[in-house]
């Protein structure tokens, strides 16, 4: 959920374009890993509300296929690989506000779910946030549908999605956090993670079913239930995370989502969903979960990535734990970032490229500075997570500032041995989204 001040929002509409500045700009860093990495400029403005928490998936089928999306609404079209893009907005009865999640199917169908608003005045009614929309366009981003959603309480406030496609079908798997009042610091008010499967594209959900044995509060902290990611693994079977009361759980489903088991704590997480990272207003670490479906060596291996404060609140890391038994039971966490103890890796995501079964963590990184300058690094394993190489992908540090929104998430798609990675980047005021062209075989 965002806090963002309503003022910045009005401003922002009312002006009715965010600047695009050099949408184009490429930026060429060598690599010992990657031959050459491209780095690109997709979207940028000189508003605090700006682009920022991006969502990037490439074409199963066509890799010179790329979308991406942003708060509060934007969508982003490359048919080159991601050297060039074109901007646009959604629009929906249910209205658009943020929180944006894209994938895409083995049609090319693009999904791209959003919080709602359906009557535009966000947190000043009490239908903001009564539902998980789901917007589908079959041609490419050129025109989409009005959205559908899973059936819930639209009484209560739905928040902090996540999709996930099944490779060759066109299932559509959610999972997300229902507050029943968000923000609440009433003892009564219970947060809890709810899932819904689409079997036909979208067109029609399941009745959300709430997942989690533990309910978690409403204040959007350590002890919420938040942070649920879905997936299915190539048994048929169903899992979803998700972060609370600094551990990180997983559930599973057998039956496609009907029914579910006993949640099970996969790793503690010292520092909790929410923790200090200085310059960044709020900074989460998110638990994201993929698999190797792969014909590869570490074929059926779950993966968990998420970041905490183990090592101390001066030194948040990024870990990796896996599963080689569905699940049943997980190695202790290995650290993905590969730097002297003593500073930041925040804000992680992860993808597993199922041509090979390598993992792509994405995350920021400050270990050449002793200040709030950051750089954005990518890490990669080509043993199952045993090892993993870093490497710089951003061209320049930027330093956040802590009154600018600057977003709860990036991610990264990799398919066929291209990687692109999303990130936000923040100079003063400006927020900026980015991406990188890489290839790594």
């Amino acid at each position: 959920m965002k806090r963002v001040s309503q003022l910045s929002i009005l401003i922002s509409f009312a002006i009715c374009v965010f600047i695009a500045i050099g949408c184009h700009r490429k930026t060429i860093v060598e690599s010992e890993s990657a031959n050459i990495i491209e780095t690109i400029k997709i979207d940028s403005s000189l508003f605090q509300v700006g682009p920022c928490e991006p969502s990037i998936c490439i074409s199963p089928i066509n890799t010179d296929i790329v979308v991406a999306g942003s708060i509060l609404d934007k969508f982003y079209f490359s048919q080159d690989g991601g050297k060039t893009w074109n901007i646009s907005r959604l629009k929906s009865t249910h209205g658009v506000y943020g929180d944006p999640v894209i994938r895409m199917d083995s049609d090319n169908n693009i999904y791209y779910a959003h919080l709602a608003n359906p009557t535009g005045r966000a947190y000043q009614d009490e239908e903001f946030l009564n539902k998980i929309v789901v917007q589908k366009s079959t041609d490419l981003g050129k025109t989409w549908n009005n959205g559908t959603y899973p059936e819930c309480d639209s009484i209560k406030d739905h928040d902090k999605q996540w999709l996930y496609i099944p490779d060759g079908t066109n299932e559509v798997l959610m999972s997300w956090t229902e507050f029943d009042k968000y923000a609440s610091k009433d003892t009564k008010d219970r947060s809890r993670i709810l899932f819904s499967i689409s079997d036909d594209g979208a067109e029609t959900w399941s009745p959300a079913v709430a997942i989690s044995d533990l309910e978690g509060d409403c204040i959007d902290g350590d002890l919420t239930t938040e942070g649920a990611l879905p997936i299915k693994t190539a048994d048929g079977s169903i899992y979803v995370s998700w972060s609370f009361d600094s551990k990180i759980y997983l559930d599973k489903s057998s039956d496609g989502g009907k029914t579910w088991g006993v949640d099970k704590v996969i790793a503690t997480q010292p520092g909790g969903w929410t923790f200090d990272v200085p310059a960044i207003g709020r900074c989460n670490g998110m638990p994201i979960i993929d698999s190797d479906s792969s014909n590869g060596s570490h074929k059926g291996t779950m993966y968990i990535n998420w970041a905490d404060q183990r090592n101390g609140v001066e030194d948040t890391d990024i870990w990796l734990a896996k599963s080689t038994d569905n699940g049943e039971s997980w190695s202790d966490p290995i650290r993905v970032n590969d730097d002297a103890p003593g500073k930041h890796q925040f804000f992680s995501w992860m993808d597993v490229d199922q041509s090979t079964g390598y993992i792509y963590i994405v995350f920021y990184d400050r270990r050449a500075y002793d200040d709030a300058q950051t750089d954005v690094y990518l890490a990669h394993s080509k043993d199952g997570g045993q090892t993993f190489a870093n490497q710089k992908i951003s061209e320049k540090p930027f330093t956040p500032n802590t009154n600018v929104f600057f977003g709860d998430y990036n991610d990264i798609s990799a398919v066929n041995g291209i990687i692109r990675p999303v990130w936000t980047v923040a100079n003063g005021g400006a927020l900026s989204v980015h991406t990188a062209l890489i290839e790594i075989k």
